[in-house]
């Protein structure tokens, strides 16, 4: 089964944007293999762009040359990607990413080239034309590349078909679909992405992006995408993960088997928004603690956006800790029992029982600006506990009826109570 617990992988796009070359997407794939793969972590994936020659940064440059095919259909960059050559595309940088014992993903704009209608190129297997399937009028509006299809032309699924026919020729294992979730009227383009990927041989995890998704849309997006984005794009700035919380006990009862809401990337490491290695996540040691607790209680995909190589000793410790990563995998029905504010500091206190009821886990919010006593009973969780494990800390104490702390400032204390 696709997804069968939430994906556990590394995008390009927090520290490279635009501009991703296939000698740094090799030596994160090298990177993980070594470091994380042990741990769970397996997608590696290529985020926009890669088919303009002429990206330098996170920026876009609108109406680009792009490099595409005869049908229509977009290639890797020569430049960047030097094993696309000879037509190659991405067969051989995924081979390569295979041979690691990884699997490898792209990110694509939803729709047809612009510049596809405008030279009116084939579709493959079709009697239509990308003219004929363009929708002039439905338009990204931060990237110019692509005009949205006309959905009830039957090129449109022609199009896309021959797009996850070739996907499954190179070997991708997983395609982020952009500017795609958040839209109102996004349910048949949706629907034909999904029957060609149900059609073209290939198992594929499919991620839907940005964010917010509609809530009106849980079910539909539970039934036909592995991922949705319940977030714009999240960057590590504190208000935006003080938001999450929110966002979290929307969406965290729609989280299951094969389909998964996505609370984005993780800004963690070398983020290299302005290209420096020395320009590391903004986030500090405690909020980066708290982002991982809530990412994994809320059972979000783990998507990290730094560059693994320049990892240190701290970032690791937050993608190589086997009991927090077993929440991912191991619990259910997550969700938030308690938010308040108590002597000017607002607490936050989620809970996430194990699937097999052999323990549970508890997460402890310090959501305010000074540190906070925070408690929970036994009672209000539905559990009888004798020891608390603290995930973070790696200490283990006896407890009686009630699980307590004292939590720094946007911190967490993360506890297994068995």
């Amino acid at each position: 089964m696709v997804a069968k617990n939430p994906p556990l992988g590394w995008n390009s796009w927090d520290c490279y944007g635009a501009a991703v070359d296939e000698k740094t997407v090799r030596a994160n794939a090298d990177y993980m293999a070594k470091h994380l793969k042990k741990f769970g972590w397996e997608y590696i994936v290529v985020d926009i762009q890669w088919y303009q020659p002429s990206a330098q940064t996170h920026m876009y440059e609108p109406f680009a040359d792009l490099v595409m095919d005869e049908y229509s259909r977009l290639l890797p960059a020569e430049n960047r990607f030097p094993s696309a050559a000879g037509g190659k595309g991405f067969a051989p940088l995924a081979e390569y990413v295979h041979s690691l014992g990884l699997k490898f993903g792209i990110h694509i704009m939803r729709g047809i080239p612009r510049q596809a209608a405008a030279k009116n190129t084939k579709i493959k297997g079709s009697e239509y034309t990308a003219r004929q399937v363009a929708h002039p009028n439905n338009i990204c509006m931060w990237n110019p590349d692509m005009y949205g299809t006309v959905t009830d032309c039957p090129g449109a699924a022609d199009y896309y078909n021959s797009l996850f026919e070739l996907y499954a020729e190179w070997g991708v294992d997983f395609v982020k679909v952009d500017d795609i979730c958040r839209n109102w009227n996004n349910e048949a383009e949706i629907l034909l992405i999904r029957n060609a990927i149900d059609n073209c041989g290939r198992d594929m995890v499919l991620s839907l992006s940005p964010g917010p998704a509609n809530i009106k849309q849980a079910e539909f997006l539970k039934e036909n995408a592995n991922m949705w984005r319940i977030t714009d794009d999240f960057w590590d700035r504190w208000d935006l993960l003080y938001n999450m919380f929110e966002r979290a006990e929307v969406w965290c009862n729609h989280a299951g088997t094969g389909h998964w809401p996505d609370a984005d990337m993780l800004p963690i490491g070398p983020i290299n928004q302005v290209y420096s290695k020395d320009n590391r996540t903004r986030f500090t040691h405690d909020e980066q603690k708290t982002m991982m607790s809530l990412w994994c209680l809320m059972r979000s995909p783990l998507i990290i956006g730094g560059d693994m190589t320049g990892f240190d000793e701290f970032t690791m410790s937050l993608v190589t800790n086997e009991e927090l990563l077993k929440i991912e995998a191991d619990t259910h029905c997550a969700h938030m029992v308690t938010r308040k504010v108590v002597d000017g500091a607002e607490q936050i206190v989620w809970f996430a029982p194990s699937k097999d009821g052999s323990c549970s886990y508890v997460g402890l919010f310090n959501a305010g600006e000074s540190d906070t006593d925070i408690s929970v009973s036994f009672e209000k969780l539905g559990v009888n506990a004798k020891v608390a494990y603290d995930i973070w800390e790696n200490t283990t104490e006896v407890v009686n009826g009630s699980i307590s702390a004292t939590v720094a400032p946007h911190g967490v204390k993360l506890v297994k109570l068995i």
